[in-house]
């Protein structure tokens, strides 16, 4: 392999790949230190309220907490589907005989040929299953929720409200993964017509996503903590 060849796809598809690895990583340092600058850390404040709420007049809320639970169900059904569906169609257009992969082959930018095609498609098929898999795992955690909310609280039952606030924690959790993979993979699916492409929405992507994931900055955070100090 000549270096003059493959030199844009070594330097910016792992270039764009780490500025969203270092994104995710600054995120979630973040979220564990200054919790109410992020989306997330709000969210997970926000659930432990939430289930001792629904559980404590669960024959009042059932309804409430069902319908809740089973849209995140729906919308993570929609996105392991949408994985899947996607793997098979990149894994069709990888075993097609016909003239579909020609303009693939030949991407304005960066290296040609058959092993840079195979490599392309194997690490968004990698990546698109991994996200079909943290999807599917987190339906499977909210349909255990979905079922043992609606316990009736009993002074020796073994469900309480701190077990089924860290349960209903891991399903958001692997639903998170599952939907940045998801978006990396999308990403990375442009390298498919040259390396500019995925690099360009790298950085887009990476914008996009820090005005959905931060609620506030330090002086939002500030009177939040001073509200819960205060709150009798």
């Amino acid at each position: 392999m000549e270096w003059q060849k493959y030199y844009m796809d070594i330097l910016l598809v792992p270039c764009g790949f780490i500025i969203i690895l270092l994104y995710h990583l600054w995120l979630w340092h973040m979220t564990r230190t200054q919790p109410f600058t992020t989306t997330f850390g709000r969210d997970a404040d926000g659930r432990r309220f939430w289930v001792p709420a629904m559980m404590k007049d669960i024959d009042n809320k059932n309804t409430i907490a069902i319908q809740a639970l089973r849209n995140v169900i729906m919308g993570t059904t929609l996105m392991s589907t949408t994985s899947i569906l996607l793997c098979a169609g990149l894994g069709a257009i990888i075993s097609s005989t016909y003239s579909v992969k020609k303009p693939i082959k030949e991407s304005v930018f960066g290296a040609h040929g058959d092993f840079v095609v195979v490599l392309k498609f194997a690490i968004v098929l990698t990546m698109l299953s991994f996200s079909f898999v943290c999807n599917t795992l987190s339906s499977t955690f909210l349909n255990r929720v979905n079922l043992l909310i609606c316990i009736p609280q009993n002074v020796k039952s073994m469900v309480t409200p701190d077990y089924l606030t860290q349960y209903l924690g891991k399903a958001m959790l692997l639903n998170i993964v599952g939907n940045r993979l998801f978006y990396t993979a999308i990403t990375l699916q442009l390298w498919i017509f040259g390396p500019l492409l995925p690099f360009l929405s790298s950085m887009l992507m990476v914008c996009i996503l820090y005005n959905l994931d931060f609620a506030g900055g330090d002086r939002a955070k500030n009177v939040d903590m001073d509200f819960i100090r205060t709150d009798p």
